[in-house]
């Protein structure tokens, strides 16, 4: 069994994830802001198999608590072995474009945030000398598109750092995981026009499963984001300037 920490929980995919922990009879312990979500989920994952369940209130903007929290988390689980990080939001880029402060807030839920989370659960794991750090990122990161380019510019920032990290604790046998969703139909993205691009969040739950037991270092999810960011990221930027994307 793996003791898991799940900061963001109450999120679509997260829950999914955490459905299949649970069958797996995992220890999990939950981290979100809303209090009824918390319980709701944490009595889900009870009824799901998991052998122990616990759940803290926090904010991710509450930076002062993040190290408390971790803390609280692995003495209540009794060690910590795997974390997945799933909070985040889907900023209105116009929105943004008129409203700096808007924007900066935007960053702070989306990149700063993490950062700090990260930073704590680097130093815990790097002195253990074990363990998964999973956080969910976006394809949004891997190139700026007029459409989205705050929420792709905290996604590509996210990336970078965890690849930054991936690099430093590979020799302290801790493995740092990149999840790449592309369109995936959540509460957060309700309004959106639904295609065949889009996937269910129990779709990208399983791959996030299989790919954190397989140890991969970045997760494109549903698999053929991969390949269409390839394409993306191959067009010359004096074509995609012009696209309408």
């Amino acid at each position: 069994m793996n003791k898991t920490l799940i900061i963001g929980a109450t999120s679509a995919i997260a829950i999914a994830t955490a459905r299949l922990w649970a069958s797996d009879g995992d220890p999990l312990y939950l981290v979100a802001r809303d209090v009824g979500k918390l319980e709701a989920t944490a009595n889900d994952l009870k009824t799901r198999g998991s052998s122990q369940v616990e759940f803290q209130v926090m904010d991710v903007l509450e930076h002062s608590r993040h190290l408390a929290v971790i803390e609280e988390a692995t003495a209540r689980l009794g060690g910590l072995d795997r974390v997945l990080i799933a909070h985040g939001t889907l900023p209105d880029q116009a929105a943004c474009q008129a409203d700096i402060e808007l924007s900066r807030r935007e960053l702070e839920i989306n990149c700063l945030s993490t950062f700090s989370l990260l930073t704590h659960l680097a130093n815990l794991f790097e002195s253990k000398g074990s363990g998964t750090i999973a956080v969910l990122s976006s394809v949004a990161g891997d190139r700026g598109r007029q459409s989205n380019y705050l929420y792709g510019t905290a996604k590509g920032a996210l990336s970078l750092f965890l690849q930054g990290l991936r690099n430093r604790l590979y020799p302290s046998q801790v493995n740092v995981i990149t999840i790449k969703p592309g369109f995936v139909d959540t509460p957060m993205t309700d309004t959106f026009p639904k295609g065949l691009l889009w996937a269910q969040p129990e779709r990208v739950a399983a791959d996030i499963y299989k790919g954190i037991n397989k140890g991969r270092d970045i997760i494109y999810t549903p698999f053929f984001w991969r390949y269409l960011m390839w394409v993306i990221k191959a067009i010359p930027e004096p074509l995609f300037k012009r696209l309408s994307l």
